[in-house]
């Protein structure tokens, strides 16, 4: 799974790395604080929530 456009690519960074230090982040909190944080419009923004919503999906055991 892969992201168009930069804004939006730092911004999964961003979460990632937050994810990977703090667990107890959620991360519907993290996705507005990114989009705030990297000024994402509306079209970017809702890749990057589809972004979270696919991974969660491809997470869930057949």
């Amino acid at each position: 799974m892969h992201v168009q456009g930069e804004k939006t690519r730092k911004a999964v960074r961003w979460i990632s790395d937050i994810l990977q230090t703090s667990e107890k982040t959620q991360l519907e909190t993290l996705i507005h604080q990114a989009i705030n944080r990297f000024d994402l419009n509306p079209r970017e923004s809702e890749e990057l929530i589809q972004f979270y919503k696919r991974a969660k999906e491809n997470q869930r055991p057949s």
